[in-house]
């Protein structure tokens, strides 16, 4: 960055990037994410956007931490319009139900949220 104009513009691209999508996938892939198994999670969310289309409505994107880090590996998925949905304790089968559920036919797999588990 050589000034504060192309600061901005940076920030106005990646806006209109994150915009462009309906949903957003964001895997929390910080050191506790991926030392619990974040890769093979989002590598099954991968796939099935990729193999059922909605790779022009469906970003999945590696984030840092989420937080509740006890709970890793950490997924969170925004729809636009709706309130996000956190699911943890993923793994890669998880994943690719929630990713057939969640994404493919618009079913909160709740079992599996995090306003499903008590947190204390």
């Amino acid at each position: 960055m050589k000034n504060l104009n192309e600061l901005q513009a940076l920030k106005e691209k990646t806006e209109n990037e994150i915009n462009s999508y309906s949903t957003r996938v964001l895997v929390g892939m910080a050191t506790c994410g991926i030392a619990a198994g974040a890769k093979p999670v989002i590598d099954a969310f991968e796939e099935v956007v990729k193999n059922n289309n909605l790779s022009g409505d469906v970003s999945v994107t590696r984030v840092g931490c989420i937080g509740l880090c006890q709970y890793e590996p950490l997924v969170e998925i925004i729809k636009k319009g709706e309130e996000p949905v956190t699911y943890i304790n993923m793994d890669a089968e998880k994943a690719a139900k929630v990713a057939e559920k969640h994404l493919v036919n618009g079913e909160i797999v709740a079992e599996y949220t995090v306003s499903n588990t008590s947190l204390a």
